[in-house]
Protein backbone atom coordinates (compact mmCIF):
# COMPACT_ATOMS: atom_id res chain seq x y z
CA UNK A 1 0.00 0.00 0.00
CA UNK A 2 1.52 3.41 -1.06
CA UNK A 3 1.53 5.88 1.66
CA UNK A 4 1.35 9.18 1.31
CA UNK A 5 3.64 12.14 2.89
CA UNK A 6 0.34 13.89 4.75
CA UNK A 7 -0.75 13.83 8.49
CA UNK A 8 -3.17 11.56 9.20
CA UNK A 9 -4.16 8.28 11.76
CA UNK A 10 -2.86 5.11 11.39
CA UNK A 11 -4.65 1.91 12.21
CA UNK A 12 -3.18 -1.37 12.58
CA UNK A 13 -5.05 -4.49 12.19
CA UNK A 14 -4.59 -8.20 12.92
CA UNK A 15 -5.60 -11.35 11.07
CA UNK A 16 -9.52 -11.29 12.44
CA UNK A 17 -9.40 -7.44 11.17
CA UNK A 18 -9.92 -6.64 14.83
CA UNK A 19 -7.73 -3.03 16.03
CA UNK A 20 -4.92 -3.77 17.77
CA UNK A 21 -3.27 -0.35 17.32
CA UNK A 22 -4.01 3.56 16.24
CA UNK A 23 -1.41 6.23 15.80
CA UNK A 24 -1.59 9.46 14.66
CA UNK A 25 1.55 11.17 12.25
CA UNK A 26 2.97 14.13 11.00
CA UNK A 27 3.68 12.07 7.63
CA UNK A 28 1.74 8.89 7.46
CA UNK A 29 4.78 7.29 4.88
CA UNK A 30 7.80 8.12 6.87
CA UNK A 31 6.05 6.97 10.24
CA UNK A 32 4.22 4.02 9.33
CA UNK A 33 7.33 2.50 7.61
CA UNK A 34 9.63 2.51 11.02
CA UNK A 35 7.49 -0.17 12.19
CA UNK A 36 8.49 -2.41 9.52
CA UNK A 37 12.45 -1.97 9.35
CA UNK A 38 15.05 -4.00 11.55
CA UNK A 39 13.03 -5.84 14.38
CA UNK A 40 16.16 -5.33 16.45
CA UNK A 41 15.56 -1.96 16.81
CA UNK A 42 12.10 -2.27 18.50
CA UNK A 43 10.92 -3.13 22.13
CA UNK A 44 9.52 -6.01 22.60
CA UNK A 45 6.09 -4.73 23.04
CA UNK A 46 6.54 -3.38 19.31
CA UNK A 47 7.28 -6.40 17.93
CA UNK A 48 4.52 -8.02 19.73
CA UNK A 49 2.40 -5.56 18.15
CA UNK A 50 4.32 -5.87 14.84
CA UNK A 51 4.56 -9.60 14.05
CA UNK A 52 0.22 -9.90 14.86
CA UNK A 53 -0.30 -6.67 12.33
CA UNK A 54 -2.48 -8.37 9.11
CA UNK A 55 -3.28 -5.09 7.66
CA UNK A 56 -3.34 -1.54 7.79
CA UNK A 57 -5.20 1.41 7.14
CA UNK A 58 -5.22 5.20 7.94
CA UNK A 59 -7.46 8.32 7.27
CA UNK A 60 -5.85 11.22 5.91
CA UNK A 61 -6.48 14.79 7.96
CA UNK A 62 -5.80 18.59 6.92
CA UNK A 63 -3.41 18.95 9.87
CA UNK A 64 -1.51 17.27 12.63
CA UNK A 65 -3.60 18.91 14.86
CA UNK A 66 -7.19 17.37 13.85
CA UNK A 67 -4.91 13.75 13.41
CA UNK A 68 -4.42 14.29 17.12
CA UNK A 69 -8.11 15.01 17.72
CA UNK A 70 -9.42 12.08 15.98
CA UNK A 71 -6.61 9.49 17.65
CA UNK A 72 -7.80 10.06 20.70
CA UNK A 73 -11.48 9.65 19.55
CA UNK A 74 -10.70 6.51 17.52
CA UNK A 75 -9.22 5.05 20.53
CA UNK A 76 -11.81 5.57 23.00
CA UNK A 77 -14.23 3.58 20.41
CA UNK A 78 -12.02 0.88 19.73
CA UNK A 79 -9.80 0.57 23.02
CA UNK A 80 -6.72 -1.04 21.14
CA UNK A 81 -4.59 -3.63 22.21
CA UNK A 82 -1.26 -2.16 21.99
CA UNK A 83 -2.46 1.48 22.59
CA UNK A 84 -2.11 2.66 26.72
CA UNK A 85 -5.23 2.09 27.67
CA UNK A 86 -6.25 3.80 31.26
CA UNK A 87 -8.89 2.51 33.17
CA UNK A 88 -10.75 4.68 35.03
CA UNK A 89 -11.33 2.70 38.23
CA UNK A 90 -11.40 5.66 40.71
CA UNK A 91 -15.30 5.37 41.10
CA UNK A 92 -16.77 7.17 43.57
CA UNK A 93 -15.89 7.64 47.34
CA UNK A 94 -17.47 9.05 50.71
CA UNK A 95 -17.43 9.77 54.30
CA UNK A 96 -19.46 8.05 56.33
CA UNK A 97 -21.09 8.41 59.63
CA UNK A 98 -22.33 5.88 61.68
CA UNK A 99 -25.75 5.78 63.03
CA UNK A 100 -24.57 4.95 66.92
CA UNK A 101 -25.46 7.86 69.28
CA UNK A 102 -21.37 7.68 69.45
CA UNK A 103 -20.93 8.69 66.19
CA UNK A 104 -17.97 7.64 64.55
CA UNK A 105 -16.42 8.92 61.02
CA UNK A 106 -15.05 6.51 58.06
CA UNK A 107 -14.02 5.78 54.77
CA UNK A 108 -16.44 4.29 52.67
CA UNK A 109 -16.90 3.58 48.95
CA UNK A 110 -20.61 2.00 48.80
CA UNK A 111 -23.60 3.45 50.73
CA UNK A 112 -23.98 -0.13 52.35
CA UNK A 113 -25.39 1.15 55.51
CA UNK A 114 -29.02 2.36 55.00
CA UNK A 115 -29.18 3.92 58.37
CA UNK A 116 -25.92 5.80 57.92
CA UNK A 117 -25.18 9.30 56.83
CA UNK A 118 -23.12 9.71 53.84
CA UNK A 119 -21.45 12.75 52.70
CA UNK A 120 -20.09 12.54 49.27
CA UNK A 121 -20.01 11.87 46.54
CA UNK A 122 -15.97 12.54 45.98
CA UNK A 123 -13.99 11.12 42.90
CA UNK A 124 -10.38 11.52 44.74
CA UNK A 125 -10.34 8.86 47.03
CA UNK A 126 -7.03 10.05 47.95
CA UNK A 127 -8.36 13.42 49.06
CA UNK A 128 -11.33 11.58 51.60
CA UNK A 129 -9.26 9.29 53.23
CA UNK A 130 -6.55 12.36 53.42
CA UNK A 131 -9.07 14.58 54.91
CA UNK A 132 -10.46 12.22 57.31
CA UNK A 133 -7.43 11.24 58.54
CA UNK A 134 -6.76 15.12 59.41
CA UNK A 135 -10.27 15.29 61.27
CA UNK A 136 -9.56 12.72 63.30
CA UNK A 137 -6.10 14.20 64.37
CA UNK A 138 -6.97 17.78 64.17
CA UNK A 139 -10.82 17.29 67.12
CA UNK A 140 -8.79 14.28 68.42
CA UNK A 141 -12.26 11.70 67.60
CA UNK A 142 -11.29 8.09 68.69
CA UNK A 143 -9.80 5.49 65.98
CA UNK A 144 -10.61 2.43 68.68
CA UNK A 145 -13.07 -0.31 67.89
CA UNK A 146 -14.14 0.51 71.60
CA UNK A 147 -17.78 0.45 71.86
CA UNK A 148 -19.75 3.46 74.13
CA UNK A 149 -20.54 3.81 76.97
CA UNK A 150 -20.03 -0.03 77.47
CA UNK A 151 -16.70 0.33 77.69
CA UNK A 152 -16.02 2.98 79.69
CA UNK A 153 -13.44 2.49 82.18
CA UNK A 154 -12.69 -0.83 81.01
CA UNK A 155 -9.23 0.09 80.45
CA UNK A 156 -6.57 2.64 80.28
CA UNK A 157 -6.65 5.30 77.16
CA UNK A 158 -3.88 4.21 74.63
CA UNK A 159 -1.23 6.17 73.38
CA UNK A 160 -3.58 8.72 71.07
CA UNK A 161 -4.93 10.32 73.92
CA UNK A 162 -1.41 11.36 75.71
CA UNK A 163 0.19 12.90 72.48
CA UNK A 164 -3.08 14.89 72.18
CA UNK A 165 -4.95 12.77 69.55
CA UNK A 166 -7.61 11.31 70.65
CA UNK A 167 -10.41 12.79 73.58
CA UNK A 168 -10.49 9.32 74.99
CA UNK A 169 -14.56 9.27 76.29
CA UNK A 170 -13.06 5.26 77.29
CA UNK A 171 -12.51 7.40 80.74
CA UNK A 172 -16.27 7.76 80.94
CA UNK A 173 -15.24 11.52 81.98
CA UNK A 174 -16.94 13.21 78.61
CA UNK A 175 -20.56 13.86 77.99
CA UNK A 176 -22.27 12.59 74.47
CA UNK A 177 -23.10 16.27 74.46
CA UNK A 178 -19.17 17.23 74.17
CA UNK A 179 -18.32 14.19 72.45
CA UNK A 180 -20.64 15.42 69.84
CA UNK A 181 -19.56 18.73 69.68
CA UNK A 182 -16.19 17.45 68.35
CA UNK A 183 -17.92 15.39 65.95
CA UNK A 184 -20.25 18.71 64.17
CA UNK A 185 -16.72 20.35 64.23
CA UNK A 186 -14.76 17.53 62.45
CA UNK A 187 -17.85 17.49 60.05
CA UNK A 188 -18.10 20.92 59.65
CA UNK A 189 -14.23 20.98 58.77
CA UNK A 190 -15.03 18.16 56.14
CA UNK A 191 -17.64 19.98 54.62
CA UNK A 192 -16.20 23.14 54.22
CA UNK A 193 -12.52 22.86 54.07
CA UNK A 194 -9.63 24.40 55.47
CA UNK A 195 -10.36 28.36 55.36
CA UNK A 196 -14.59 28.04 56.18
CA UNK A 197 -13.66 25.56 59.22
CA UNK A 198 -11.01 28.06 60.36
CA UNK A 199 -13.37 31.12 60.33
CA UNK A 200 -16.41 29.19 61.77
CA UNK A 201 -14.24 28.51 64.71
CA UNK A 202 -12.61 31.65 65.12
CA UNK A 203 -16.16 33.34 65.06
CA UNK A 204 -16.92 30.68 67.87
CA UNK A 205 -13.58 31.48 69.86
CA UNK A 206 -14.63 35.22 70.03
CA UNK A 207 -18.17 34.03 71.06
CA UNK A 208 -17.06 31.84 73.99
CA UNK A 209 -14.12 34.99 75.01
CA UNK A 210 -17.00 37.25 74.88
CA UNK A 211 -19.42 34.94 77.47
CA UNK A 212 -16.31 34.94 79.35
CA UNK A 213 -15.84 30.88 78.89
CA UNK A 214 -12.26 30.78 78.39
CA UNK A 215 -11.85 27.48 79.18
CA UNK A 216 -13.74 26.66 76.01
CA UNK A 217 -12.09 29.63 73.64
CA UNK A 218 -9.06 27.54 74.34
CA UNK A 219 -9.89 24.01 73.23
CA UNK A 220 -11.24 26.60 70.08
CA UNK A 221 -7.87 28.04 69.84
CA UNK A 222 -5.59 24.87 69.84
CA UNK A 223 -8.00 23.68 67.06
CA UNK A 224 -7.62 26.18 64.93
CA UNK A 225 -3.76 26.35 65.49
CA UNK A 226 -3.98 22.20 64.53
CA UNK A 227 -5.74 22.88 61.63
CA UNK A 228 -3.58 25.59 60.24
CA UNK A 229 -0.21 23.25 61.43
CA UNK A 230 -1.95 20.34 59.53
CA UNK A 231 -2.52 22.82 56.50
CA UNK A 232 0.89 24.09 56.34
CA UNK A 233 2.04 20.41 56.37
CA UNK A 234 0.30 19.48 53.22
CA UNK A 235 2.06 22.77 51.62
CA UNK A 236 4.74 20.69 50.27
CA UNK A 237 6.74 23.65 48.81
CA UNK A 238 5.58 27.34 48.36
CA UNK A 239 3.64 26.74 45.06
CA UNK A 240 3.44 29.81 42.67
CA UNK A 241 1.04 27.42 40.69
CA UNK A 242 -2.29 27.42 42.19
CA UNK A 243 -3.27 24.45 40.18
CA UNK A 244 -1.25 21.69 38.30
CA UNK A 245 -0.93 18.28 37.95
CA UNK A 246 3.17 16.83 38.14
CA UNK A 247 3.93 13.75 35.87
CA UNK A 248 6.32 11.53 36.18
CA UNK A 249 7.53 8.23 34.56
CA UNK A 250 9.76 5.41 35.35
CA UNK A 251 10.44 1.84 33.55
CA UNK A 252 12.51 -0.93 34.16
CA UNK A 253 12.80 -1.30 30.30
CA UNK A 254 9.49 -3.75 29.83
CA UNK A 255 7.20 -2.36 32.56
CA UNK A 256 6.81 1.38 33.30
CA UNK A 257 4.80 3.38 36.30
CA UNK A 258 3.74 6.44 35.55
CA UNK A 259 2.82 8.85 38.81
CA UNK A 260 0.53 11.40 38.46
CA UNK A 261 0.19 14.08 41.69
CA UNK A 262 -2.72 16.54 41.36
CA UNK A 263 -2.03 19.92 43.11
CA UNK A 264 -5.00 22.34 43.85
CA UNK A 265 -4.36 25.71 45.95
CA UNK A 266 -0.71 24.29 46.75
CA UNK A 267 -2.02 21.08 48.30
CA UNK A 268 -2.07 17.55 46.87
CA UNK A 269 -5.27 16.89 46.69
CA UNK A 270 -5.25 13.69 44.41
CA UNK A 271 -2.41 11.13 43.16
CA UNK A 272 -2.98 8.48 41.01
CA UNK A 273 -0.31 5.85 39.33
CA UNK A 274 -0.39 3.56 35.70
CA UNK A 275 1.52 0.47 35.00
CA UNK A 276 2.12 0.18 31.23
CA UNK A 277 4.46 -1.67 29.46
CA UNK A 278 6.99 0.18 27.77
CA UNK A 279 7.11 2.06 24.57
CA UNK A 280 9.79 2.68 21.56
CA UNK A 281 10.59 6.24 23.02
CA UNK A 282 9.78 7.71 26.33
CA UNK A 283 9.37 10.97 25.15
CA UNK A 284 6.80 9.81 23.14
CA UNK A 285 5.66 7.35 25.14
CA UNK A 286 5.03 10.22 27.90
CA UNK A 287 2.83 12.23 25.15
CA UNK A 288 0.79 9.11 24.32
CA UNK A 289 0.03 8.80 28.40
CA UNK A 290 -1.13 12.53 28.36
CA UNK A 291 -3.38 12.12 25.72
CA UNK A 292 -5.17 9.15 27.17
CA UNK A 293 -5.09 10.29 30.66
CA UNK A 294 -6.87 13.32 29.99
CA UNK A 295 -9.35 11.94 27.64
CA UNK A 296 -10.38 10.20 30.73
CA UNK A 297 -10.10 13.00 33.13
CA UNK A 298 -12.47 16.53 32.63
CA UNK A 299 -10.79 18.50 34.87
CA UNK A 300 -7.70 19.83 32.90
CA UNK A 301 -5.53 22.05 34.59
CA UNK A 302 -3.66 25.34 34.29
CA UNK A 303 -0.44 23.68 34.21
CA UNK A 304 1.31 20.41 33.44
CA UNK A 305 5.11 19.96 35.22
CA UNK A 306 6.56 17.02 33.56
CA UNK A 307 9.93 15.34 34.26
CA UNK A 308 10.93 15.17 30.81
CA UNK A 309 10.73 16.80 27.20
CA UNK A 310 7.76 14.83 24.88
CA UNK A 311 7.14 15.07 21.49
CA UNK A 312 4.48 17.15 20.17
CA UNK A 313 4.41 19.59 22.78
CA UNK A 314 3.23 22.40 20.65
CA UNK A 315 0.11 20.30 19.80
CA UNK A 316 -0.77 18.61 23.33
CA UNK A 317 -0.59 22.41 24.61
CA UNK A 318 -3.14 23.33 21.98
CA UNK A 319 -5.05 20.07 22.59
CA UNK A 320 -5.21 20.69 26.21
CA UNK A 321 -5.93 24.38 26.02
CA UNK A 322 -9.35 24.09 23.82
CA UNK A 323 -10.33 20.90 26.32
CA UNK A 324 -10.00 23.25 29.15
CA UNK A 325 -10.88 26.42 27.74
CA UNK A 326 -8.18 28.81 28.53
CA UNK A 327 -4.23 28.54 28.08
CA UNK A 328 -2.89 25.18 29.56
CA UNK A 329 1.17 25.38 29.74
CA UNK A 330 3.65 22.83 29.75
CA UNK A 331 6.72 23.00 31.92
CA UNK A 332 9.98 20.75 32.35
CA UNK A 333 11.64 22.44 35.33
CA UNK A 334 15.47 22.23 35.67
CA UNK A 335 15.60 23.98 39.58
CA UNK A 336 13.85 25.33 41.93
CA UNK A 337 10.41 24.53 43.78
CA UNK A 338 9.10 22.79 40.40
CA UNK A 339 11.88 20.36 40.16
CA UNK A 340 11.04 19.73 43.61
CA UNK A 341 7.65 18.60 43.06
CA UNK A 342 9.33 16.45 39.55
CA UNK A 343 11.47 14.91 41.92
CA UNK A 344 9.02 13.84 44.87
CA UNK A 345 6.62 12.35 41.99
CA UNK A 346 9.35 10.56 40.36
CA UNK A 347 10.20 9.06 43.96
CA UNK A 348 7.03 7.58 44.14
CA UNK A 349 7.05 6.06 40.86
CA UNK A 350 10.51 4.53 41.65
CA UNK A 351 8.62 3.58 44.90
CA UNK A 352 5.79 1.50 42.89
CA UNK A 353 8.07 0.39 40.54
CA UNK A 354 10.56 -1.23 43.63
CA UNK A 355 7.32 -2.58 45.18
CA UNK A 356 6.11 -5.07 41.90
CA UNK A 357 10.44 -6.06 42.40
CA UNK A 358 10.27 -6.86 45.78
CA UNK A 359 12.46 -4.46 46.57
CA UNK A 360 13.12 -0.68 48.60
CA UNK A 361 12.82 2.65 47.42
CA UNK A 362 16.14 3.23 47.61
CA UNK A 363 17.50 0.44 46.45
CA UNK A 364 15.53 1.27 42.87
CA UNK A 365 16.85 4.84 43.08
CA UNK A 366 20.23 3.72 43.15
CA UNK A 367 19.76 1.82 39.90
CA UNK A 368 17.55 4.86 38.36
CA UNK A 369 20.75 6.97 38.63
CA UNK A 370 22.73 3.90 37.02
CA UNK A 371 20.51 4.63 34.35
CA UNK A 372 20.70 8.52 34.17
CA UNK A 373 24.50 8.56 35.29
CA UNK A 374 25.87 5.83 32.43
CA UNK A 375 23.34 6.61 30.13
CA UNK A 376 21.48 3.21 30.20
CA UNK A 377 18.00 2.74 27.85
CA UNK A 378 16.73 0.58 31.11
CA UNK A 379 17.19 0.29 34.49
CA UNK A 380 20.12 -2.03 35.18
CA UNK A 381 17.76 -4.73 37.38
CA UNK A 382 20.86 -7.79 36.62
CA UNK A 383 24.26 -6.65 37.41
CA UNK A 384 26.99 -8.62 36.89
CA UNK A 385 30.34 -8.04 38.89
CA UNK A 386 34.04 -9.31 38.05
CA UNK A 387 37.20 -9.48 39.76
CA UNK A 388 40.50 -11.22 39.61
CA UNK A 389 42.44 -12.72 42.36
CA UNK A 390 46.04 -14.53 41.94
CA UNK A 391 48.92 -15.58 44.18
CA UNK A 392 52.19 -13.98 42.67
CA UNK A 393 50.79 -15.26 38.99
CA UNK A 394 49.56 -18.64 40.25
CA UNK A 395 46.45 -19.78 41.33
CA UNK A 396 44.46 -17.13 39.07
CA UNK A 397 41.08 -17.23 39.76
CA UNK A 398 37.93 -15.01 38.79
CA UNK A 399 35.22 -13.84 40.71
CA UNK A 400 31.46 -13.19 39.47
CA UNK A 401 28.87 -11.22 41.84
CA UNK A 402 25.37 -10.58 40.93
CA UNK A 403 22.84 -7.48 41.81
CA UNK A 404 19.32 -8.16 41.42
CA UNK A 405 16.49 -5.79 41.86
CA UNK A 406 19.74 -3.80 43.94
CA UNK A 407 19.89 -6.61 46.41
CA UNK A 408 22.48 -8.96 46.43
CA UNK A 409 21.59 -12.66 44.85
CA UNK A 410 24.58 -14.81 46.03
CA UNK A 411 22.77 -17.51 44.33
CA UNK A 412 24.17 -16.59 41.19
CA UNK A 413 27.56 -15.90 42.51
CA UNK A 414 30.43 -17.46 40.03
CA UNK A 415 33.82 -18.70 40.13
CA UNK A 416 35.83 -19.30 37.48
CA UNK A 417 39.63 -20.82 37.63
CA UNK A 418 41.42 -19.10 34.98
CA UNK A 419 42.76 -21.98 32.57
CA UNK A 420 43.82 -20.91 28.98
CA UNK A 421 47.69 -19.43 30.44
CA UNK A 422 49.80 -19.54 33.63
CA UNK A 423 51.36 -16.35 34.96
CA UNK A 424 49.47 -13.06 35.84
CA UNK A 425 47.98 -11.18 32.95
CA UNK A 426 44.65 -9.48 34.03
CA UNK A 427 43.27 -7.88 31.22
CA UNK A 428 43.38 -11.44 28.97
CA UNK A 429 42.04 -13.26 32.17
CA UNK A 430 39.19 -10.76 32.11
CA UNK A 431 38.60 -11.82 28.72
CA UNK A 432 38.54 -15.18 29.31
CA UNK A 433 35.89 -15.60 31.85
CA UNK A 434 34.02 -13.01 29.86
CA UNK A 435 34.13 -15.35 26.76
CA UNK A 436 33.35 -18.63 28.96
CA UNK A 437 30.22 -16.45 30.75
CA UNK A 438 28.62 -15.70 27.43
CA UNK A 439 29.75 -19.22 25.66
CA UNK A 440 27.37 -20.62 28.79
CA UNK A 441 24.66 -17.94 27.71
CA UNK A 442 24.47 -19.01 24.70
CA UNK A 443 23.80 -22.56 25.52
CA UNK A 444 21.63 -22.48 27.75
CA UNK A 445 18.09 -23.14 27.13
CA UNK A 446 16.09 -20.99 30.33
CA UNK A 447 16.65 -17.69 31.12
CA UNK A 448 17.93 -18.61 34.46
CA UNK A 449 21.52 -18.12 35.95
CA UNK A 450 24.48 -17.98 32.85
CA UNK A 451 21.06 -18.31 30.97
CA UNK A 452 20.07 -15.09 32.03
CA UNK A 453 21.51 -11.76 30.45
CA UNK A 454 22.52 -8.86 32.42
CA UNK A 455 21.85 -5.73 32.31
CA UNK A 456 24.97 -4.13 33.27
CA UNK A 457 28.55 -5.64 33.52
CA UNK A 458 31.04 -3.94 36.07
CA UNK A 459 34.88 -4.53 36.31
CA UNK A 460 36.93 -4.32 38.78
CA UNK A 461 39.49 -2.19 36.59
CA UNK A 462 40.04 0.81 34.33
CA UNK A 463 39.78 1.31 30.90
CA UNK A 464 42.11 -1.81 29.89
CA UNK A 465 40.01 -4.24 31.60
CA UNK A 466 37.06 -2.64 29.81
CA UNK A 467 39.14 -2.72 26.62
CA UNK A 468 39.94 -6.10 27.16
CA UNK A 469 36.44 -7.35 27.20
CA UNK A 470 34.64 -5.19 24.53
CA UNK A 471 35.98 -7.53 22.07
CA UNK A 472 34.62 -10.60 23.34
CA UNK A 473 31.05 -8.87 23.32
CA UNK A 474 31.57 -8.38 19.85
CA UNK A 475 32.44 -11.63 18.74
CA UNK A 476 29.37 -13.20 20.06
CA UNK A 477 27.41 -10.16 19.09
CA UNK A 478 25.89 -9.32 22.49
CA UNK A 479 25.19 -5.65 23.38
CA UNK A 480 25.63 -5.49 27.32
CA UNK A 481 26.59 -1.86 28.79
CA UNK A 482 30.15 -2.89 30.30
CA UNK A 483 32.21 -0.48 32.49
CA UNK A 484 34.79 -0.66 34.29
CA UNK A 485 35.58 0.61 38.62
CA UNK A 486 38.36 2.65 39.24
CA UNK A 487 40.00 3.31 42.92
CA UNK A 488 42.66 5.49 43.66
CA UNK A 489 45.75 5.31 44.93
CA UNK A 490 43.82 4.72 48.75
CA UNK A 491 41.75 1.80 47.27
CA UNK A 492 38.54 3.60 47.86
CA UNK A 493 36.41 3.96 44.19
CA UNK A 494 36.48 6.26 42.83
CA UNK A 495 35.31 6.95 38.87
CA UNK A 496 33.05 4.45 36.96
CA UNK A 497 35.14 4.54 33.44
CA UNK A 498 33.97 3.39 29.70
CA UNK A 499 36.07 2.60 26.71
CA UNK A 500 35.70 6.72 25.90
CA UNK A 501 36.95 7.84 29.93
CA UNK A 502 35.95 8.48 33.13
CA UNK A 503 32.18 9.02 34.16
CA UNK A 504 32.52 10.77 37.63
CA UNK A 505 30.02 9.57 40.59
CA UNK A 506 31.46 11.20 43.28
CA UNK A 507 28.05 14.02 42.89
CA UNK A 508 25.58 10.98 43.24
CA UNK A 509 26.08 9.94 47.21
CA UNK A 510 23.77 6.68 46.71
CA UNK A 511 25.24 5.49 43.55
CA UNK A 512 29.17 5.93 45.06
CA UNK A 513 28.34 4.19 48.06
CA UNK A 514 26.27 1.56 46.18
CA UNK A 515 29.54 1.22 43.52
CA UNK A 516 31.94 1.05 46.44
CA UNK A 517 30.04 -1.77 48.19
CA UNK A 518 30.16 -3.60 45.19
CA UNK A 519 33.42 -3.10 44.66
CA UNK A 520 34.31 -4.49 47.83
CA UNK A 521 31.78 -7.09 47.66
CA UNK A 522 33.62 -8.88 44.32
CA UNK A 523 36.69 -8.57 45.74
CA UNK A 524 36.30 -9.86 48.78
CA UNK A 525 34.83 -13.08 47.06
CA UNK A 526 37.20 -13.70 44.54
CA UNK A 527 40.36 -13.16 47.41
CA UNK A 528 38.11 -15.45 49.03
CA UNK A 529 38.39 -17.88 46.10
CA UNK A 530 41.73 -17.35 45.57
CA UNK A 531 42.53 -18.17 49.32
CA UNK A 532 40.60 -21.46 49.35
CA UNK A 533 42.41 -22.97 46.16
CA UNK A 534 45.66 -22.07 47.81
CA UNK A 535 44.91 -23.76 50.83
CA UNK A 536 43.61 -26.38 48.75
CA UNK A 537 46.30 -26.57 46.75
CA UNK A 538 48.38 -26.65 50.29
CA UNK A 539 46.83 -29.51 51.82
CA UNK A 540 46.89 -31.77 48.69
CA UNK A 541 51.08 -30.98 48.53
CA UNK A 542 50.95 -32.36 52.23
CA UNK A 543 48.62 -35.36 51.20
CA UNK A 544 50.85 -36.11 48.01
CA UNK A 545 53.89 -36.48 50.40
CA UNK A 546 52.50 -39.88 51.00
CA UNK A 547 53.55 -42.61 49.36
CA UNK A 548 51.06 -44.29 46.83
CA UNK A 549 48.95 -41.15 46.97
CA UNK A 550 48.79 -39.30 44.11
CA UNK A 551 46.86 -35.49 42.61
CA UNK A 552 43.83 -37.16 41.86
CA UNK A 553 43.41 -39.55 45.08
CA UNK A 554 44.33 -36.93 47.64
CA UNK A 555 41.61 -34.31 45.62
CA UNK A 556 39.20 -37.51 46.34
CA UNK A 557 40.30 -38.00 50.01
CA UNK A 558 39.89 -33.87 50.76
CA UNK A 559 36.65 -34.34 49.12
CA UNK A 560 35.44 -37.16 50.92
CA UNK A 561 36.58 -36.44 54.32
CA UNK A 562 36.37 -32.41 53.96
CA UNK A 563 39.45 -32.00 55.82
CA UNK A 564 43.46 -33.09 56.33
CA UNK A 565 42.04 -33.45 60.66
CA UNK A 566 39.54 -36.03 59.36
CA UNK A 567 41.81 -37.91 57.97
CA UNK A 568 44.38 -38.20 60.17
CA UNK A 569 41.42 -39.46 62.72
CA UNK A 570 39.47 -41.71 59.85
CA UNK A 571 39.93 -45.19 61.08
CA UNK A 572 41.41 -48.00 58.32
CA UNK A 573 38.26 -49.24 57.29
CA UNK A 574 36.60 -45.80 56.50
CA UNK A 575 39.86 -45.33 54.94
CA UNK A 576 39.94 -48.43 52.76
CA UNK A 577 36.14 -47.47 51.43
CA UNK A 578 36.79 -43.98 50.51
CA UNK A 579 36.49 -42.94 46.76
CA UNK A 580 39.90 -44.12 44.99
CA UNK A 581 41.13 -45.86 47.91
CA UNK A 582 42.61 -49.55 47.61
CA UNK A 583 44.54 -51.28 50.61
CA UNK A 584 47.74 -50.41 50.18
CA UNK A 585 47.12 -46.59 49.96
CA UNK A 586 44.95 -47.20 52.72
CA UNK A 587 48.14 -48.52 54.58
CA UNK A 588 50.35 -45.94 53.73
CA UNK A 589 47.52 -43.28 54.83
CA UNK A 590 46.79 -44.65 58.23
CA UNK A 591 50.59 -45.85 58.72
CA UNK A 592 51.69 -41.86 58.08
CA UNK A 593 49.36 -40.31 60.29
CA UNK A 594 49.54 -42.94 63.02
CA UNK A 595 53.39 -43.87 62.77
CA UNK A 596 52.69 -47.77 63.31
CA UNK A 597 52.08 -50.84 60.71
CA UNK A 598 48.15 -52.21 60.11
CA UNK A 599 48.34 -55.44 60.88
CA UNK A 600 45.20 -55.50 58.69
Amino acid sequence: MALPLLPGVYIMRDSSHNIIYIGKAKALKNRVSQYFGSQNNHQEKVRRMVSNVYDFDYIITDSEFEALILECSLIKQNAPKYNILLKDDKGYSYIKVSSDKWRRISYALQQDDPKATYIGPYKSSYYVKNAIDEAIKIFQLPTCNKKFPEDFRKTRPCLNYHIKQCCAPCRGKMSLAEYNEHIDSALEFLKGGTTESIAKMTEEMNKASENLDFELAAKIRDRIASVKKMNDKQKVVDIKVDEQDVIAYITDGDKGTFEVFRFKDGRLFDREHFMVDNGENEEELMAEFITRYYTIRDDVPKQLTLDREIEDSKLLTKWLSEKKGSAVHIVVPKIGDQKHLVDMCKKNAIERLAQTKGSTTGEYGVLEEFKEVLGLDKIPEYIESYDNSNLSGSENVCGMIVYENGKKNKKAYKKFKIKGFEGQDDYASMAEVIDRRLDEYEKAEEPVGFGRKPDLILLDGGKGQVNAVLPILKKHNIDIPTFGMVKDDSHRTRAIVSDKGEIAISRKRKLFTFISKMQDEVHRFAIGYQRQRRSMNTFKSSLTDIPGVGTERAKALLKHFRTIKNISEADYEELLNAPKMNKVSADSVYNYFHNENNSN
